[in-house]
């Protein structure tokens, strides 16, 4: 199946980071060649002295903002010989004027070239920190599939590894011996820090998993680990964060119970019928449990053998296409009853990439979770 914990992604990045450093040479050609025949012709038409240099010495600044440095290069040179040639061919009422005008146009051509390679390498610098945190994300996250005595867990993990995008997406699955219980999270804002964030809460979730009795517990455990990372971010001068988590805790019997804190709600497929599993509102986000009287509850729902749970966080529900449209995760979950818990993975991370053309815009987490009927499901 697809899976995003992918040790060549990074470089995967990297490729797609030096491309994006510099322009088709097609259009480089283009646009050289172009402006200088149509500066040319309106010399000519207009029956004036043809001054180019104060028009073409733009071009390299331009090739700087987009281009790569070898283009830029070849920009300048282009600029600065064909204004040689156009002085050489109608020169200036002075030597000095033509002289200057030549040191002018290789001084801002050659700043040109400079700016280019300035930009050139503070884009290899952010592709090799985004690319170190996506990473990093990797590697604290286990890759599917997942098992446990109750479960078979398939799922995608998509980081978005774009400037300081990168997110705290956050999953997973503890055999425990109350139980399968699982954990899907997505920590408020983007960045390193929401890494840390993300790393804290997965932490203590994989703690109280096995050693708190009840799911409530689990939930207390997960919020007192987000307090004191806000307690420290807040010494460091760093923004405090939330985090919206959906904690499951499933046996034995033919139901499961959940805690929605703020997440995303989980769809149930069973047979031809699909539909959202919880019918209570969420509770609030880990965090933020102080600003409500309310305490968190647990809420039973159906889950028999052979049946799937679809958990996912908002970089699915949220993805847009060009009109701004949402993903209709809801409305595509009803064609999913039969459908294999791997395959339904592919199938989403799929459709979200022809959604969105290619370009999410946030991290993808998804959790398929299959009820086996027996050791041997698949």
């Amino acid at each position: 199946m697809h899976a995003s914990n992918d040790p060549d992604a990074p470089d995967a990045v990297k490729s797609r980071g030096s491309r994006a450093g510099s322009l088709p040479w097609r259009t480089v050609w283009f646009s050289l060649v172009g402006v200088t025949v149509v500066l040319a012709l309106t010399g000519l038409l207009l029956g004036r002295e043809t001054r180019l240099a104060p028009f073409l010495i733009v071009l390299p600044a331009l090739f700087a903002g987009r281009g790569s440095v070898r283009q830029t290069v070849f920009a300048s040179v282009w600029v600065n010989l064909v204004v040689i040639a156009s002085l050489i061919d109608t020169p200036l009422d002075t030597l000095a004027a033509d002289v200057g005008v030549v040191v002018f146009a290789l001084v801002f051509t050659g700043l040109s070239v400079a700016g280019a390679a300035q930009r050139v390498r503070r884009e290899g610098e952010i592709a090799r920190l985004r690319s170190a945190a996506a990473a990093l994300q990797r590697q604290i996250l286990r890759p599917f599939p997942l098992l446990t005595d109750d479960l078979l867990v398939q799922g995608l993990y998509e980081p978005v590894e774009e400037d300081s995008r990168v997110g705290g997406d956050i999953y997973e699955v503890v055999d425990s011996p109350y139980g399968s219980r699982v954990f899907i999270g997505d920590v408020q804002g983007k960045g390193l820090s929401a890494i840390s964030a993300a790393f804290a809460v997965l932490t203590a979730f994989r703690e109280a998993a096995v050693s708190e009795p009840t799911l409530t517990a689990v939930v207390d455990a997960l919020e007192n680990s987000v307090l004191r990372h806000n307690s420290f971010a807040a010494q460091a001068g760093e923004r405090e964060r939330f985090v919206t988590a959906l904690v499951l805790g499933i046996s034995s019997g033919p139901e499961a119970q959940a805690i929605n804190c703020g997440h995303v709600e989980p769809y149930i497929l069973h047979g031809d019928q699909a539909g959202p599993a919880l019918r209570h509102e969420p509770s609030v986000p880990l965090g933020l449990a102080s600003l409500t009287p309310e305490p968190r509850t647990v809420e039973w729902f159906d889950f028999p053998p052979g049946s799937t749970l679809l958990l996912c966080t908002d970089g699915v529900t949220e993805a847009r296409d060009a009109a701004g449209a949402f993903y209709p995760l809801e409305d595509r979950v009803t064609h999913w009853g039969e459908v294999a818990p791997r395959d339904i993975a592919r199938t989403v991370h799929r459709e979200l990439q022809q959604h969105t053309g290619g370009r999410p815009t946030d991290d993808t987490a998804v959790l398929v979770l299959r009820r086996r009927a027996d050791t041997g499901s698949d």
